[in-house]
């Protein structure tokens, strides 16, 4: 076989990478060029029927069923609900709206699924309020795109349905693993911005702390919001429902809510927000189903077998193997968009994680975590590029911003890495012990 037939759809996918064409389609023709090239060995038609195998999974029903959960959610004022809680729980604090962002974007995690679509709403509500108090848009922008990060732990996130799918991990126990990393990320978003905010003034927006009658009331409010996590973790635990099953659940109970509960959405509201879930269910599964193909010709060329050797040679200890995964993805994220990073690395790094023995529900909270803080990433982060065109900020000064973030989130790596307890202590809880696969 000729180096043109090993390395020149690899070669191909990186120069496309590097003339800007989407992610997507530069591994689409990537992995075109490979049965091109091989037509005397693979017909050609194998090309259409990898990439439609991409979508033959129940598992992924999921996926759509609870991106329109969250388009539905978004068109019916819970969102404005949420942010009133989030005002009485921190709006006392220093940096009040900044802290407010993070508690937000804790809150839509469990909502929305998609960290893209939370990045967008955090910059044009509270990202612009804070330009408009003083705050740098640079931090602004930095603040509102860390903030979505949370949405890919908190279940039910779409990553990590995915990483469930190319798994074939449970994605119940993945969502309940994503629960106190989640919260860990919030938490330190909270003491960094706490930090940052009392360097600068940026001042609180209550003189002291809501009052108990006042918080009772914003949590009424938003109570019908905040039981969907419930409803998706009771069903799946006590086997009413299961997880793919649950996000027909969720929409179900979504529209009760928002047509019965808050009464702020209407039947002709129904058109736009199925438009809306298509093009964003659309956005992901066509990126599934080019690297259904392109990890085709990376089987055949046995690319994954080759890293796992590579990777075996250097240490056979979990937790080291783990450091040095870390720090590999942390380099390919610079460089490739997290969504395609996952799609393309989980079948390579699975065969490395299942040899020293790490869990594999352990090791995808840390894989999405890792792949989702390239996200704000310079130069190919998305959520990046999502809050700083909103607040019109050029990607140096953003860079020059999200440098304390990043510090305290490769901490959290590290820590995430270190102790696997943080992320199986619910799902154990939850689900059962089980034996690491």
């Amino acid at each position: 076989m000729t180096l043109l037939h090993l390395a020149g759809p690899s070669a191909l996918v990186v120069l496309l990478f590097l003339l800007s064409v989407p992610i997507t389609w530069a591994m689409a023709i990537g992995a075109l060029s490979f049965f091109l090239l091989n037509m005397d060995m693979i017909p050609l038609s194998n090309f259409a029927q990898e990439f439609a195998e991409g979508t033959q999974s129940i598992s992924l029903l999921a996926l759509p069923l609870f991106v329109l959960a969250g388009c539905i959610m978004n068109a019916s004022g819970i969102t404005r609900r949420l942010l009133n809680l989030a005002d009485v729980l921190v709006g006392h604090m220093t940096g009040a709206l900044a802290q407010m962002c993070t508690v937000l974007g804790t809150l839509l995690g469990g909502l929305t699924a998609s960290a893209n679509a939370d990045a967008a709403m955090l910059a044009k509500t509270l990202g612009i309020q804070m330009a408009e108090r003083g705050y740098s848009r640079a931090f602004a922008a930095v603040i509102t795109s860390s903030a979505a990060i949370i949405t890919s732990l908190i279940p039910p996130s779409i990553g990590l349905i995915v990483y469930g799918f190319l798994a074939e991990t449970s994605i119940g126990r993945l969502f309940a693993a994503g629960v106190v990393p989640g919260l860990l990320l919030a938490a330190g978003l909270m003491v960094t911005t706490y930090f940052i905010a009392k360097k600068r003034g940026y001042k609180a927006l209550r003189d002291k702390r809501a009052t108990r009658a006042e918080g009772w009331q914003a949590l009424v409010d938003g109570l019908w919001a905040l039981s969907i996590p419930i409803v998706i973790f009771a069903g799946t635990r006590y086997g009413l429902f299961t997880t793919t099953e649950a996000g027909a659940v969720v929409v179900v109970y979504v529209l009760f809510v928002a047509v019965f509960g808050y009464r702020e959405f209407t039947i002709r509201q129904i058109p736009e927000v199925l438009a809306e879930a298509v093009r964003d269910s659309a956005t992901v599964m066509i990126m599934i189903c080019a690297a259904a193909a392109f990890g085709f010709y990376l089987a055949w060329e046995q690319v994954p077998q080759a890293m796992s050797s590579w990777l075996g040679g250097i240490t056979d200890n979990p937790l080291l193997m783990l450091l040095l995964i870390n720090l590999v993805l942390i380099i390919i994220g610079t460089a490739i968009e997290g969504s395609a990073a996952l799609i393309i690395l989980t079948p390579m790094l699975l065969p490395i994680i299942d040899g020293v023995g790490i869990d594999r529900v352990h090791f995808g909270i840390v894989f999405i975590a890792n792949l989702t803080i390239a996200g704000i990433t310079p130069p190919v982060g998305g959520l990046m590029y999502i809050s700083s065109m909103v607040m019109r900020v050029p990607m140096m000064d953003y860079a020059r911003e999200v440098l304390p973030y990043l510090a305290m989130m490769a901490l959290l790596l590290v820590i995430l890495s270190a102790v696997p307890g943080l992320s199986l202590w619910l799902p154990n809880m939850v689900y059962g012990s089980v034996a690491v696969q």
